[in-house]
């Protein structure tokens, strides 16, 4: 029997009813007492009914079924739906039997429940009109994705794994009242379209709407007949899911809801609909959609023909959905529901047509790994044919290859920046040659912008020639002029289009021209592009962009080839796949080896404060404090470079350099009494030596090290780093010499306030009193001034002091660990201990002290030093030889010389303010930790009990990276962004670091 036909009668106007009808109806119907809230739908009437029933009190109820309740088991949760009368009772019945049917299944989904007189279907009787259906439902208790911002990979994938099983599960029901004509059946999307566009305001956007309809049928027309039918859901969407809340905050579609639209529809269908749901979540990444498809793909698996299907079905529900919206807010003025989603719906349509039918269906099989039916997995365009070099110019080999890429060395010191880099490469390389090429499939730097939220597009899809203006410009074959401009000339060949670029033509439209016949000339300006595409009948040539970003790079490379065997070259196109140098860096490597993220860029090229992975895309390093005067300082390249051409041996030798350095780190010396220096390789190294010193001058080997730090690898060093996120065996492991006191954290540790210093150092005083405690037999005392593995937490002032004479008073030395927090990284100190108001008897330094080349030290007293004699001589491969002392003295001259320290104290300042305001808009942001260039950003979930966000960290992180920011957890609970950049961090990219941190906390991660 026919059910509901949308085109019978345009337009379904809501029942009129209230809240207090709502409650009535539950009363009178189903003896549910309660308030009533409405839900949102575009045309029925949802309200939520809350009861104080106790349980076990609620209403009959399909077998199975559970009435929502709150956690103490009190309160009952149903759904009274009014359905629209225009529905019959036989399509109400169907979406009863389907929900008893999942949830027999194991699927989570709403129960209907039976009213007073025994049947789940009721009827509210309407003066002068048809009574109202009414049914009850249970509620499904949890959040939808809706009014979620950006959704994560993981996210999209579960929404796409729930559509698949819904499928699967629906492909076995059948039941009466499942043949509807619905304006949500895809089938009809054309229809719809022209029927309701009219409702659109704008006459540009109803010509678009149009357009794409007639674009999406024809394609649709190939392959319609073989897509498969079976009931579906039809609206398995953002917000039609039922959520479980995850750790990290991620919402995970878990429950299905809203069986409205169920009927007889196209499998695909299914998935279009919750693909194109996604797209207003991350409007500016269209193929995120792509996990959805996997997902379901690999439920339900798709056929040929429902995978050339897809992309413009999920085009149609974009357009669907802002026509019927359109027309909805104006026949329905009151449905605030629909009003609200009209936003989200045009930007699914916007999303969605702003990839074309052949990349999307590419990027698709890709994805899938699938390849057209009969379709050999060969790269487009590699048809057998020889072609004549249309480019005479290039065939004697006096050409030069010009390198844009990433890694080009030509692009150092930052001239990749510049605007005419490209054009500077190019004219050193005609100097030397008469033709200069720069090739397809490079991921070009030069077009790189530093501060950017969104993927550049840097890929090359076409390869570039430059020589003499008016160099001839021959057919490779056959061909047919399709275009022809001022400057540009697209010809179509058998199997393919090219489109040329900076070529001067005189040649009309329908032009026949034949192999080897010249087609025109280099424009005056000397730059000629050539650009094949693979299809096209399919693509419009003058549409193809000549550069994408590095995620749509491999479709694109599939529908716009390497051109290279028409212009007699060898092909040297690769699209780069970090996930393929993952694979194989974990081969090779232990498993303990630590990196970061899910999915990591293949970093390959650093300029100051900024990291560049092959795809082009630049980051902004917030974590790299290694890297103190940034990444590839010329000054410090150059100074290595000569040296290592001139002599890198070890410090048995004589040379000037090694005194050189050292007498620079003691005029940066804290206090006249630290005059001598130990030059090791490592910060390991670093501790390593002061901890044996203190043994040596002593002749005691107890140490008190603090709680949660980390100070290396070396057996000494691991012994005292007690941060059992670095090592959970630290305890179990721990030597009995190593003695252990609460890190002085102010913000969550033992004692708190404003005499948190005194009741930190009597703590000390117990454990130096306490029977087993080091007593007689203590050496050193060992901490970083500022907690830089709790995330650059400060110590309560005058705490140091307090310690340091406790130490000294046992006959002890102190050592201050300034590997992470020294260096002239807090800004008002070039030492971080110097904050505190005391002199060490010892600093050990590393890290900024090479900008990444291996140098570390330890920084002493001469009496201290010359206790190493006891024990024999002393000797560090690396440390101290002559390129190791070179790097060191550069770093300090670009500290001095570019003033890096009053940076990091300016620039902190700033950040600091930026994050403060942050906190006072973002409860998730507990403290805001730090001095200038080292501060920690505390994330906690509860202010009052601080507890840690540790997962929200994570994936906070990871969203950072997606919007051009590399920010890592630190802190024994994991959940403080540790900001430790290069001392050369702009006040620009700062900004960058908030407002991007703004967003991700503002719109989800």
């Amino acid at each position: 029997m026919p059910g509901f036909d949308f085109f019978s009668g345009e337009g379904l106007v809501r029942p009129f009813i209230t809240a207090a009808d709502a409650e009535s109806m539950a009363a009178s119907l189903f003896g549910v007492t309660g308030t009533a809230r409405e839900l949102g739908s575009q045309q029925d009437r949802n309200f939520l009914i809350s009861t104080e029933d106790a349980p076990g009190s609620a209403p009959g109820s399909a077998p199975g079924s559970a009435p929502g309740s709150d956690a103490s088991g009190g309160a009952q949760r149903y759904v009274l739906k009014v359905d629209n009368p225009a529905f019959s009772a036989t399509e109400l019945a169907a979406q009863d039997a389907v929900m008893v049917f999942l949830a027999a299944r194991g699927m989570r989904v709403p129960q209907p429940v039976t009213g007073r007189n025994g049947r789940s279907r009721q009827h509210w009787p309407v003066a002068d009109a048809a009574p109202l259906p009414v049914r009850l439902l249970t509620f499904l208790e949890g959040p939808s994705l809706e009014a979620q911002g950006h959704l994560a990979p993981a996210v999209i994938r579960a929404l796409g794994r729930l559509s698949g099983t819904t499928a699967l599960h629906l492909r076995d029901f059948a039941a009466e009242g499942l043949n509807r004509t619905l304006q949500w059946d895809l089938r009809n999307a054309k229809a719809v379209i022209d029927l309701l566009v009219r409702w659109v305001p704008a006459a540009e956007t109803r010509a678009q709407l149009t357009a794409i309809a007639e674009s999406a049928a024809v394609r649709l027309a190939t392959v319609e007949s073989s897509l498969r039918l079976q009931t579906i859901h039809g609206d398995i969407t953002d917000d039609n899911v039922i959520c479980t809340v995850q750790p990290n905050g991620h919402h995970l579609p878990k429950g299905v809801i809203d069986f409205g639209d169920l009927g007889t529809g196209w499998l695909v269908a299914e998935l279009a609909v919750t693909a194109a749901s996604v797209l207003h979540h991350v409007p500016n990444n269209p193929l995120a959609a792509l996990d959805p498809i996997v997902a379901f793909d690999a439920v339900v698996p798709l056929t040929d023909a429902e995978i050339v299907a897809l992309w413009p079905l999920i085009v149609l529900r974009g357009a669907v959905l802002v026509a019927s919206g359109e027309q909805q807010v104006q026949i329905d003025a009151e449905n605030d529901y629909a009003r609200h989603r009209m936003d989200a719906e045009w930007r699914v349509f916007a999303a969605a047509s702003a990839v074309g039918w052949e990349e999307a269906e590419v990027a698709i099989r890709q994805a899938l790994g699938r390849h057209p039916a009969g379709a050999e997995p060969r790269p487009a365009g590699a048809e057998p044919e020889t072609f004549l070099p249309m480019i005479p110019a290039l065939t004697g080999g006096d050409y030069e290859m010009l390198d844009f890429s990433v890694t080009s060395p030509a692009l150092a010191d930052g001239l990749w920046q510049a605007e005419d880099a490209e054009a500077q490469l190019a004219r050193a390389a005609l100097t030397r040659r008469s033709v200069a090429v720069a090739p397809y499939g490079q991921y070009r730097l030069t077009r790189t912008p530093p501060l950017a939220r969104r993927e550049p597009a840097t890929f090359a899809l076409f390869t570039e020639v430059f020589l003499p203006a008016g160099s001839k410009i021959v057919a490779p074959a056959a061909a047919v002029v399709a275009e022809a401009g001022d400057d540009d000339l697209i010809l179509t060949l058998a199997g393919f289009a090219l489109r040329l670029g900076g070529i001067r033509a005189s040649l009309p439209h329908g032009a026949v021209v034949a192999a080897g016949e010249q087609i025109g000339v280099a424009s005056p300006v000397g730059r000629v592009t050539v650009q094949q595409l693979a299809y096209p009948g399919l693509a419009d040539p003058s549409a193809v962009p000549r550069f994408v970003p590095g995620s749509r790079a491999a479709a694109w490379a599939t529908l716009a080839p390497d051109p290279a065997r028409l212009l007699g070259l060898a092909p040297r196109a690769s699209v780069v796949d970090p996930a393929a140098e993952l694979a194989r860096r974990g081969g090779v490597m232990a498993a303990a080896q630590e990196k970061y993220y899910e999915r990591p860029p293949q970093i390959e090229r650093g300029w100051q404060e900024l990291l560049v992975d092959t795809h082009g895309r630049s980051y902004v390093d917030m974590v790299n404090n290694v890297a103190v005067i940034g990444h590839s300082h010329p000054r410090f390249t150059r100074a290595v470079s000569d040296q290592l051409a001139l002599l890198n041996t070890n410090s048995r030798f004589l040379y000037s350099a090694l005194a050189d350095l050292c007498e620079r780190i003691v005029e940066k010396s804290p206090h006249p009494s630290l005059d001598t220096v130990l030059l090791v390789n490592s910060g390991s190294e670093a501790v390593d030596l002061a901890l044996r010193l203190a043994r040596i001058h002593t002749g005691r080997r107890d140490v008190v090290a603090l709680r949660e730090g980390y100070h290396g690898w070396t057996s000494a060093s691991d012994a005292v780093s007690t941060s059992a996120f670095d090592n959970p065996h630290t305890a179990a492991f721990r030597p009995d010499w190593v003695h252990i006191i609460d890190a002085p954290n102010a913000y969550r540790g033992t004692h708190r306030g404003t005499g948190a210093a005194v009741e930190y150092a009597a703590d000390l005083a117990r454990l130096l009193g306490a029977p087993g405690g080091p007593g007689e037999s203590l050496a050193a005392f060992i901490s970083e001034p500022v907690l830089g593995n709790a995330g650059g937490v400060v110590p309560p002032e005058g705490y140091l002091a307090l310690v340091y004479e406790q130490i000294r008073a046992q006959g002890g030395l102190c050592i201050a660990d300034e590997v992470q927090v020294g260096y002239g990284r807090l800004g008002s100190h070039f030492w971080a201990v110097s904050q505190q108001g005391v002199v060490p008897d010892m600093i050990t330094v590393a890290k900024a002290m090479g900008n990444g080349y291996p140098l570390g030290a330890v920084l002493t007293r001469r009496d201290i030093a010359e206790s190493l004699a006891r024990e024999g001589n002393f000797f560090s491969s690396a440390g101290g030889s002559p390129v190791s002392c070179v790097a060191g003295l550069a770093v300090l001259d670009v500290i001095r010389d570019e003033s890096l320290q009053q940076n990091a104290e300016a620039v902190g300042r700033h950040l600091a303010h930026r994050l403060a305001e942050l906190a006072e808009r973002h409860p998730l942001i507990g403290m805001v930790h730090g001095l200038g260039l080292y501060m920690g950003v505390e994330l906690v979930r509860d202010r009052k009990t601080r507890e840690p966000a540790t997962n929200e960290t994570a994936a906070i992180c990871e969203r950072m990276l997606e919007l051009g920011v590399i920010v890592q957890p630190a802190s024994e609970r994991q959940n403080v962004l540790k900001i430790k950049p290069p001392l050369c961090l702009s006040r620009e990219s700062a900004d960058f670091f908030v407002d991007a941190l703004d967003e991700v906390l503002q719109g989800g991660w």
